[in-house]
């Protein structure tokens, strides 16, 4: 099966659910940052994987790893988005694999300022 990873700030995070039969879950509501549209996500943590969610605070930048699952319930179909981890970022208590993934810092100094003509200096080879 594949991975997936979304990366998004904590919108709302929903009390745990405890359904009769032992089985427990906790949702959390992820608004995506790379989209002209922001779109509000629903992840679930199941069981053992609410753990997870302990030190996540509404307003936190995440990055989370889930995978889709799907099932059928009187000829209805269902989609779920199933974490099964979830890394603070942006100073927010990020974890040593998220600050192994950011992105360095570009070595290209200050764009010139494109209002002054001699800011772009005369490199022009004609």
């Amino acid at each position: 099966m594949a991975q997936y990873e979304f990366t998004g700030t904590v919108k709302k995070i929903l009390p745990v659910f405890n359904a009769s039969s032992g089985f427990s879950k906790q949702e959390i509501v992820v608004t995506s940052e790379d989209d002209r549209y922001p779109q509000d996500v629903v992840f679930e943590f199941v069981k053992e994987k609410m753990a997870l969610l302990e030190d996540i605070r509404e307003a936190d930048r995440v990055r989370l790893s889930f995978d889709l699952r799907g099932r059928e319930y009187n000829e209805r179909f269902f989609v779920n988005l199933s974490g099964w981890r979830i890394e603070k970022l942006d100073g927010s208590g990020s974890s040593a694999a998220a600050s192994d993934d950011a992105m360095p810092a570009d070595n290209f100094g200050t764009p010139p300022d494109l209002d002054d003509p001699d800011a772009l200096g005369d490199d022009l080879p004609f």
